[in-house]
C-alpha cells in the first residue's frame, strides 16, 4: 500500500490545501456579500438571476468547504456581514453601478474563480478535495458561460480587437 493511499477523507491535509480551503471560505463569504450588494444596484432581472445565483452557489461552496476545514480542526475565517436590502431607486443616480459594469464585474470574479479551483486541484493531493474544486470549476464555467450569453443578448460585452482572416480571391 503506498503513502496516503487510504480513505482520503482520513488523510490528512497538507499546508497548502488547508490555506488554500481557508482562503477560499473567505473569499466566498465576501462574494456573496459583494454580490449581494451588487443586487441592490441591478435593475435587469435577467442579470438580477444570475446575481441570485452567483451568491447561492458561494455560500453552497463556502458551507462544503467549512465542513472539510472544521472536519480536520481548522477555524474558519470570519464571515463578511452581508449588506441590507436597498431599493434600487433609493440609490442616487451618480452613486449607482450600471447594469453592463455589474455583469463585467460579476464575469470577472468567475475567471478569478475558476484560475483558483483549477490552482487549488492542481495542488491537492487528497483526491476528495480536488473533486470538490472540480465540481466547483465546472458549476463555475457553466455561470460564465451564462454571464457571457447575457453579455452579449443585452449588448453590454466589450470585446478586444477582433480578428478577421484575409478572404482569399
Amino acid at each position: 500500500m503506498g503513502i496516503l493511499s487510504g480513505n482520503p477523507q482520513e488523510e490528512p491535509m497538507h499546508y497548502g490545501e488547508v490555506f488554500s480551503l481557508w482562503e477560499f471560505v473567505m473569499v466566498c463569504n465576501k462574494t456573496a456579500a459583494d454580490h449581494e450588494m451588487l443586487l441592490n444596484h441591478a435593475g435587469d432581472e435577467d442579470l438580477k438571476k444570475l446575481l441570485k445565483d452567483v451568491i447561492e452557489g458561494a455560500k453552497q461552496e463556502a458551507k462544503q468547504v467549512s465542513e472539510v476545514l472544521t472536519k480536520n480542526g481548522v477555524a474558519l475565517p470570519p464571515a463578511a456581514p452581508m449588506p441590507p436590502h436597498v431599493e434600487l431607486n433609493d440609490i442616487p443616480v451618480g452613486a449607482r453601478f450600471q447594469d453592463p459594469d455589474i455583469a463585467a464585474a460579476a464575469s470577472a470574479k468567475i475567471a478569478a474563480g475558476l484560475v483558483a479551483c483549477s490552482q487549488i486541484i492542481g495542488m491537492s493531493i487528497r483526491e476528495d478535495i480536488a473533486m470538490m474544486f472540480g465540481q466547483f470549476h465546472m458549476n463555475k464555467a457553466a455561470l460564465g458561460s451564462k454571464f457571457l450569453k447575457l453579455n452579449k443578448d443585452k449588448g453590454w460585452l466589450v470585446p478586444p480587437p477582433l480578428h478577421q482572416a484575409p478572404i482569399e480571391e
